[in-house]
């Protein structure tokens, strides 16, 4: 670690603390060519997941968020929370397995629409419903239509 006084790159740590919680180990430190002290915090890096939206802007994965929409679509039906968690730690882990850590709104939305349709078909026509923005009746009834003659 680079020296605050005089640039030098060698250093020894004198001591090291573990913060209250747990999250930044605190170094003391002293510089092998000037000998004064200074103090280093070590942090782990974060990197947020990100969801690229329709229009390109990029914002926050948030697990919760795409929970509260799986809630919606699976209120009143026969379909369990740790259900939902699955569907969610798929879409993270597929997330966690990019280099760049993101996915856009649309590979999601698909994703989830999949899960649904194979637990639950009221539960997917509620969510593609509100996803997919039907134009009209007639697309909404060719859905239906298609999810019914999959049953035959």
């Amino acid at each position: 670690m680079k020296c605050p006084y005089c640039a030098h790159l060698g250093d020894k740590v004198v001591d090291s603390r573990e913060s209250k919680e747990g999250e930044v180990i605190r170094r003391r430190r002293e510089c092998l060519g000037c000998g004064r002290r200074f103090t280093s915090y070590e942090r782990i890096d974060e990197i947020p997941y990100m969801v690229v939206k329709k229009d390109g802007s990029r914002e926050r994965f948030e697990r919760q968020k795409l929970i509260a929409g799986l809630l919606k679509a699976c209120e009143k039906r026969p379909v369990t929370v740790s259900a939902l968690e699955a569907i969610a730690d798929k879409v993270e882990a597929t997330l966690q397995e990019r280099p760049d850590r993101e996915m856009g709104t649309a590979e999601i939305g698909q994703f989830v629409m999949q899960e649904l349709k194979r637990l639950d078909k009221v539960a997917y026509v509620r969510f593609a419903s509100v996803y997919r923005h039907f134009r009209d009746i007639g697309e909404f009834m060719s859905e239906l239509k298609g999810l019914l003659d999959a049953k035959d």
